[in-house]
């Protein structure tokens, strides 16, 4: 009897926790399940030939919004070639309307509900034993009979989060992927858009066991671990204890990702974190929305005041990466109070700002309140929002165009500089992107596919357009922008010629490999090679971040932050201009740098 479980993720480097938990599970207990990951850029055909050539008895699929068109469709296929086939689904996506689903797939042999390690295990046991009959007894089914009746079993116990097995085998088989890890299930909050919401039953794995399990990924050199944890800091203390033995078990090299509540913060957490390196955790904090009505409408609670305290807080720090989340579409929400939000959340500077558009998920209570909220949304996966009755459709497009434009120029990184300038010539920062985003539209490079190097001409002419009085500076600022990301050989058209006089060039790289006061890091380099491993630029324009006036900045190449990948830039000015030493900022900066 062979069974496989079946991931269809939604990038190559993903991988699926539900599908190693399931396993892990089966065979504690001596049962046997194959698994197969594929992604859904993958041609149907390839993925097909890859299950047949397995031939496998039973096949169950873990389903989401982001794959279950295509589920959907591989299945039918997958019956079509192999009819003695069962098969098997599971996963938020089908188990919410499972009658539905099993009488929209009249092949489907059942679906698995709920927590499904108990139930999958019990699954395995029936079909290797060939007892069909005994399915009744296993909880957490909705399954079709030999008459073609459908049954639903009892629900799924929820299981004590100690007893499911660590699900990774060969933690070297995910080189370059991301790995899963849940410290807990269940969340304390309530919000009505969110799946999450239905489970209230919050349950910790031992903090003894989770030690054990992350020092495996830091002992194996995984590349980043991303905790599902839904309110990873609910519990105040074993957040911290877990941050805490994070950091004292640091191996330089893996990456920690956790979804927090940041109104929830401490005083030991916020120490905690202050004290971790740069790179090693980085937290995704949903604000949502800062309209109150809009928090009251979806049952969600969220002290605003205490969030942005925190939040700049740890970004003072400069060694925690910040992903903060806005929902467009919630009730009470209109274009001009969207607008109030992302200006309040962007103020925060984050790292990364995710301008989403609300989906409303089955099973939600958001759904239930379609009526409610006139809410109108697309019928396939992932069912996002067309419009309710704050926000027409037309205003959606308008928030598209600014979501499209923060991804390309705030969420990138790329473009530090130039948008630090460019906010204080707008309204807001809103209004920025609103414009750019029209200017995209109108010229028609949407539909065009951009190189790296086209983003920042763009930006330019953009600009131009908007604030013609400060052309030059402007383009300074994109030249600096340019340089920070990487020391490019062919100077693009629109950053002008470089006007650097070559002897004073040569001096200042020959004096530091002679007698190294800046790269000191780079001790036993010839000039050409300091040279060719960082880049200088003089400045005349006023750069945000920099001295006023005449400036020369130093790009070096093999001293990256590790929060966006930006080189280290120093203002080397006084040294060009033949002043002995660093100025205090830059000595300041540049030892910084040497810390990280």
């Amino acid at each position: 009897m062979k069974i496989l479980l079946i991931a269809v993720n939604a990038k190559y480097i993903h991988s699926n926790l539900a599908v190693y938990s399931l396993r892990a599970s089966a065979e504690k207990q001596g049962e046997q399940a194959g698994i197969l990951e594929f992604t859904i850029n993958q041609q149907e055909d390839e993925i097909l030939r890859a299950i047949c050539r397995e031939k496998p008895d039973l096949a169950a699929f873990s389903v989401y919004i982001w794959n279950v068109d295509l589920v959907r469709r591989l299945a039918r296929d997958l019956h079509e070639i192999l009819p003695e086939m069962a098969i098997w689904m599971g996963g938020p996506e089908v188990s919410w309307d499972a009658e539905k689903v099993m009488e929209e797939l009249p092949f489907l042999s059942g679906i698995l509900i709920g927590e499904g390690e108990e139930s999958f295990r019990q699954l395995c046991r029936c079909f290797r034993l060939r007892n069909p009959g005994e399915l009744e007894t296993v909880p957490g089914l909705l399954y079709r009979d030999r008459e073609g009746r459908l049954i639903r079993t009892g629900e799924a116990p929820l299981p004590d989060l100690d007893s499911l097995p660590f699900p990774y085998e060969n933690l070297q088989k995910f080189e370059n992927r991301i790995l899963y890890y849940e410290s807990s299930r269940g969340c304390p909050f309530s919000c009505s858009y969110c799946l999450s919401s239905l489970d209230r039953s919050l349950r910790y794995r031992s903090l003894a066991l989770v030690f054990r399990e992350l020092a495996l990924f830091l002992r194996e050199r995984v590349r980043q671990v991303k905790f599902v944890d839904r309110t990873f800091n609910a519990d105040r203390k074993r957040a911290a204890a877990i941050w805490k033995f994070l950091r004292e078990n640091d191996n330089g090299i893996t990456n920690f990702h956790f979804e927090i509540e940041a109104d929830l913060l401490g005083e030991e957490e916020l120490r905690e974190l202050r004290k971790m390196r740069p790179g090693l955790v980085q937290l995704e904090i949903g604000v949502q929305t800062t309209n109150p009505e809009t928090l009251k409408a979806v049952h969600r609670r969220m002290d605003f005041a205490r969030l942005c305290r925190n939040v700049q807080r740890i970004g003072s720090g400069g060694n925690i990466h910040q992903h903060l989340d806005l929902i467009a579409g919630l009730p009470g929400e209109d274009l001009q109070s969207f607008a109030r939000s992302f200006c309040q959340v962007y103020a925060l500077h984050p790292q990364q700002l995710q301008l989403g558009f609300l989906k409303v998920l089955k099973g939600t209570p958001l759904a239930a309140e379609t009526e409610k909220w006139k809410l109108r949304y697309k019928a396939a996966a992932p069912y996002e929002i067309l419009g309710n009755r704050w926000l027409p459709y037309e205003d959606i497009l308008q928030l598209k165009l600014v979501e499209e434009m923060v991804e390309v120029y705030y969420n990138s990184g790329q473009f530090r500089v130039t948008l630090e300038a460019a906010e204080t010539r707008f309204p807001d920062a809103f209004s920025l992107y609103q414009k750019l985003g029209r200017y995209y539209e109108e010229e028609g490079y949407l539909s065009v596919s951009h190189t790296r190097i086209r983003r920042y001409e763009i930006l330019g002419e953009f600009l131009e357009k908007e604030i013609p009085r400060e052309t030059e500076r402007f383009r300074e600022c994109l030249v600096c922008d340019l340089y920070a990301r990487e020391n490019v050989k062919n100077r693009p058209a629109w950053a002008g010629e470089q006007m650097l006089p070559r002897d004073r060039v040569r001096k200042f790289y020959e004096e530091e490999a002679e007698n190294p006061e800046i790269l000191k890091i780079y001790t036993g380099r010839d000039w050409r090679q300091l040279k060719s491993m960082t880049h200088l630029e003089e400045f005349r324009e006023e750069i945000p971040g920099f001295r006023k006036g005449r400036k020369w900045l130093l790009f070096d190449y093999e001293r990256r932050s590790p929060l966006d990948g930006s080189a280290a830039v120093l203002d080397v000015t006084d040294r060009m201009e033949g002043n002995a030493s660093l100025g205090q900022r830059d000595a300041n900066e540049h030892e910084r740098m040497e810390d990280v």
